[in-house]
């Protein structure tokens, strides 16, 4: 079985449950064992949620396990199998997703997400001693090749996919005249870039933007939906945990790596806030040492980060604008 997490971990203070109790919740990239998204399902599960759409692309045995533990918890839990950069299986889901619910989500966590083995952007490949000219231009055109093929298949799945998911289920909620929330599961590494992930670093750069594009396209509308960004730090899953033992990777920003199930407690606290503190908002996961509690301890806080945009005139276009009549 490849459900291994322990469940216990993500019941959660009752006043931590009001973002999600009652509510029909889909989630995204909620298929892998020990990942972001399994623990998201887990806390909408067993802390009061209605329904909740496990989703998943190709992790299907870890999505299957989750859903069946899901179900043994009494949650009208069910998988969802969808390629969410490809439009054709995505509106294929839409019917499926409503049945199994009994109408549409109330809220959509966006988490969908994958990173890069790294490279190193806009370098080329160190020289090998002794390598010919023929061997160093063929080694050099693979590798741009297959980082860049690395890096579309993830700004793909983070930005086509949270865009398609947006638009679906916005779309749904405006005709229905039903209310929706969505989170978008960003990276600190969208404000404070790392070296050798450039697709991530942008594609969870441009995330951030969705919540006011959302609400400015929406219009009237906007008043139905609700949308806000979660920037984590490193979390310990599956794309991350060989890492976890190597402060040169994580300790710029945190002591240690958060588990699945402090992420999980965090963002439960920050989705049972009222409309009107999340609305619109970017918020960043804070976590610092709390060495007066034990060595691996930990305070976890949430900072709201805001855009200081300036437009300023140029002096030399002030000294010399150019007339066009």
């Amino acid at each position: 079985m490849a459900f291994t997490v322990n469940p216990d971990k993500f019941r959660f203070p009752p006043e931590f449950s009001a973002g999600v109790k009652g509510k029909r919740v889909l989630i995204s990239g909620a298929g892998k064992d020990g990942g972001l998204g399994q623990s998201f399902a887990l806390a909408a599960g067993l802390n009061g949620a209605e329904s909740v759409a496990v989703h998943f692309h190709s992790s299907y045995d870890d999505g299957l396990d989750l859903v069946e533990y899901l179900r043994s918890q009494g949650v009208n839990a069910f998988p969802l199998q969808a390629d969410v950069t490809n439009m054709g299986d995505l509106w294929a889901s839409r019917s499926y997703v409503i049945e199994k619910m009994g109408g549409i989500p109330n809220l959509v966590i966006c988490n969908s997400g994958l990173t890069e083995k790294g490279y190193s952007f806009g370098r080329s490949l160190r020289e090998i001693e002794g390598e010919s000219m023929a061997m160093r231009r063929a080694r050099v055109r693979q590798a741009f090749i297959n980082n860049l093929t690395e890096t579309r298949l993830v700004l793909d799945t983070k930005i086509d996919g949270f865009m398609a998911m947006t638009h679906l289920w916005s779309g749904e909620a405006v005709y229905a005249n039903e209310p929706i929330e969505f989170v978008y599961i960003s990276s600190r590494q969208a404000i404070d870039p790392g070296v050798s992930v450039p697709g991530y670093a942008i594609a969870n750069w441009a995330v951030l933007q969705l919540p006011k594009v959302l609400q400015v396209n929406l219009g009237r509308s906007a008043e139905l939906v609700s949308a806000f960004s979660v920037l984590y730090p490193f979390v310990r899953t599956g794309m991350t945990n060989e890492y976890a033992e190597n402060p040169k990777v994580f300790g710029r920003w945190q002591p240690r790596m958060l588990e699945t199930h402090e992420a999980a407690e965090g963002f439960m606290q920050l989705l049972s806030q009222p409309k009107e503190v999340t609305n619109q908002g970017m918020f960043e996961a804070i976590v610092e040492p709390l060495p007066e509690k034990g060595e691996k301890a930990v305070k976890f806080t949430w900072k709201q980060v805001r855009f200081d945009i300036k437009e300023e005139l140029t002096p030399f276009s002030a000294e010399r604008p150019l007339e066009f009549v």
